[in-house]
């Protein structure tokens, strides 16, 4: 029977003691696992966050593993590529043409990985559509036609600082509809 460090064995403990033990005892060995992928040190403590909660919703998963410090670690390392991918998604997105986007789509070219970035483009196509008339102006203007906030505010006669609150905004209501269907995915994704 596999044990944490201590020789507790996993079976004398409930799920979600054995997962606060883990990430205990295991804690600087799984930030360096996603430190090894991550820029720095706050993103890796940030992906050991994430796979905590996302682990606190199914504790269980841990129980029938052999390692649970390499199944851990292993699941940070994959939490840390998943997060350099959809940054660098989201960064095309915000960035670029929607062709663009899909050329992403196209160097992974796994089926799962393709209706995954075909569903996030659906999804910011529909947050986009949702914005306010002027907030989505702004945002088009800036992220497609790469109008600097300045020329913006002269085009929709507003002052740069309402400009700026606008791109804020749009941004901000983006990712959190991207940040919806993240969670689904990885749901999704997990139960693999």
């Amino acid at each position: 029977m596999p044990t944490l460090s201590g020789s507790v064995s996993l079976s004398d403990i409930d799920s979600n003691e054995l997962l606060n033990r883990a990430i205990e005892d295991y804690y600087e060995e799984i930030v360096a696992a996603a430190g090894r992928r991550s820029r720095s040190r706050a993103t890796a403590l940030d992906i050991v966050h994430d796979l905590y909660l996302k682990l606190a919703s199914q504790p269980d998963v841990l129980r029938d593993k052999h390692s649970v410090k390499a199944y851990l670690c292993r699941a940070a390392v994959n939490l840390g590529i998943d997060r350099f991918r959809r940054e660098r998604f989201e960064a095309h997105l915000f960035s670029g043409s929607e062709q663009e986007a899909r050329s992403i789509a196209a160097e992974d070219a796994s089926p799962d990985r393709a209706l995954e970035i075909e569903a996030r483009i659906a999804i910011l196509r529909e947050a986009i559509s949702e914005l306010p008339e002027r907030r989505r102006a702004a945002f088009i203007l800036y992220r497609l036609h790469q109008l600097s906030p300045d020329e913006i505010a002269v085009r929709l006669r507003i002052s740069r600082n309402m400009v700026d609150r606008h791109l804020r905004r749009a941004l901000s209501h983006c990712l959190e509809r991207l940040t919806t269907i993240e969670k689904d995915l990885s749901v999704w994704s997990w139960n693999r």
